[in-house]
């Protein structure tokens, strides 16, 4: 596995973003020059977040260092990952970096929402939601859906600190449910370093800071499993009318490469069940198109 970065830093939105609004406002950008996994590619070069778990860090360990690792073996040739944190202009600085008379650095991202438009999406391959996460045994063991949180003693209700990303889905729906008092809002674009995507849950879910936090799928459900002194509970949310949760996340790459688009859907198609598989070893609440949580 190699590794490699870019220079420089460029300060923009912080690409976490894109479980937050999808994408909105951002400018599709036109076809650019087939790079050469326009034909058989020699490497997969792996455009990635250095600490961004349970999706990728620089040890591999993320559910996309799995596939990157299980494309390439099908594909027959080694992984190698160009990583730059995803809240400094991801996209330009990494799928679609590239300096005069130089390739590109890498050529796929393993993880977008559907419809992101500044990548050439492929099919999606999972379809997560928000979720609840808070302590078992601290009063909140009656919720097992987001409507059953709703339906609390308003009492207890009130009294509840509730931590959630400010951009996020959350924020309308605590708003809509006259729960804006109890929100605790985290920056979305967060330019401390030293901050991750479960920080949430780790450092302030634990200490009891908040008591509960609203946070996107496969982040509460892996940094919920990763704390061993306390159980937490993570409840998936159902989307409302005028309130989306759920997002289908697919894979992206350049425009203008239909080809190699085509070998990451049949990659995709190939390695379903071997998909699943590591979803599932990351915990990862899945929904199916009604929005039904799937059980594995």
């Amino acid at each position: 596995m190699m590794t490699d970065a870019p220079t420089g830093s460029h300060t923009a939105r912080n690409l976490r973003v894109w479980l937050v609004t999808l994408g909105a406002g951002l400018a599709m950008f036109g076809a650019g020059a087939a790079s050469a996994t326009e034909s058989a590619p020699k490497e997969f070069r792996v455009c990635q977040d250095p600490a961004n778990m349970p999706f990728s860090n620089e040890k591999g360990e993320g559910l996309e260092n799995r596939i990157a690792e299980l494309f390439a073996g099908s594909l027959g040739v080694p992984v190698k990952y160009y990583s730059y944190p995803q809240r400094f202009a991801f996209v330009r600085n990494t799928l679609r970096y590239k300096l005069p008379g130089e390739d590109f650095r890498c050529d796929v991202m393993l993880g977008v929402p559907a419809g992101f438009d500044q990548v050439s999406g492929t099919k999606p391959y999972y379809r997560s939601t928000y979720a609840l996460v808070f302590p078992k045994g601290k009063g909140l063991d009656e919720v097992k859906t987001g409507e059953d949180f709703l339906r609390l003693d308003p009492a207890k209700l009130r009294a509840l600190k509730i931590g959630l990303y400010d951009k996020s889905p959350a924020s309308k729906w605590l708003a809509r449910h006259d729960l804006v008092d109890q929100g605790v809002p985290y920056a979305t674009v967060d330019v401390v370093a030293e901050h991750y995507p479960g920080w949430m849950i780790d450092k302030d879910l634990v200490k009891g800071t908040i008591d509960v936090a609203i946070l996107w799928g496969p982040v509460a459900a892996y940094y919920a499993d990763k704390i061993k002194d306390m159980e937490l509970v993570v409840v998936p949310l159902k989307s409302e009318p005028g309130i989306k949760f759920d997002f289908e996340i697919a894979m992206g790459v350049r425009y203008g490469e239909p080809e190699w688009k085509k070998q990451i859907e049949a990659l995709i198609d190939r390695h379903k069940e071997d998909l699943d598989r590591i979803l599932k070893a990351y915990h990862v609440p899945l929904v199916d198109e009604q929005l039904n949580p799937i059980v594995y």
